[in-house]
């Protein structure tokens, strides 16, 4: 019987996460409920079905992966509508966290130094304010500033009879340039979301942080979510 409400205690932040997030659940904080989740890996995959699609239209160098969904002319076939479904993802995505992405007063000014030392982790997390700090929240707008270049430089380039030939020249360097840009910008995302915070990634997968992650890397957060008050500085 013990056992069993031990299981019970240990899936019940699990639980939670499915249609709550911002709550308090024993030793654990729900920070993305299913739904978020959900959007957030529709977009992941979707952009990484691109990049299987893609490269090998690209760089003849990648063409290998073109055999991972049958060929480069498969490949050929399917970038476009990937690339349709990354948008669609990414709009849903961008309305369903845009009431969490507005920058506060003492978020601003994070078009320069302030992101790259964010990047580099010298911008402390006890300056940012929110659920998300301000290196998140230009993130977000990026990555959907992002998804829509690709698509509007993609669409001359998939229906190439009608538009002009110079129209076509600018979307393939306009698709390429916001590629490269994008990529490298994922893989930082995934390096802070890994291995430079541990403990974040889980946010995306059970859903849950620990009070101290959220602590850290969020006090604001964490006081609004707990009540906790702030610490009285020396």
């Amino acid at each position: 019987m013990s056992s069993v409400t031990h299981g019970q205690q240990i899936e019940a932040p699990v639980l939670a996460a499915r249609h709550r997030d911002s709550i308090v659940v024993g030793n654990e904080v729900v920070r993305h409920k299913l739904s978020t989740r959900l959007i957030h890996w529709s977009v992941a995959i979707t952009f990484f079905l691109c990049v299987i699609t893609g490269m090998p239209i690209w760089i003849p160098i990648f063409g290998w992966m073109a055999s991972l969904v049958g060929g480069l002319e498969v490949a050929r076939l399917i970038h476009p509508y990937t690339g349709v479904l990354f948008f669609i993802a990414s709009l849903f995505q961008y309305f369903h966290w845009l009431p969490d992405m507005h920058f506060e007063k003492d978020q601003k000014g994070w078009f320069g130094p302030k992101l790259l030392a964010y990047m580099r982790w010298e911008q402390g997390p006890a300056t940012e304010g929110g659920k998300y700090n301000g290196g998140q929240k230009f993130f977000f707008y990026m990555v959907n500033l992002a998804a829509l270049g690709l698509l509007l430089s993609g669409i001359p380039m998939w229906f190439p009879l009608g538009f002009p030939p110079w129209l076509r020249e600018v979307c393939y360097i306009v698709h390429d340039v916001t590629f490269i840009l994008f990529f490298c910008s994922i893989v930082g995302h995934i390096y802070l979301g890994t291995a430079a915070e541990p403990g974040t990634f889980r946010a995306m997968t059970r859903g849950t942080v620990t009070h101290r992650w959220a602590r850290f890397h969020h006090p604001q957060w964490f006081r609004d979510v707990t009540g906790e008050e702030e610490a009285p500085r020396n």
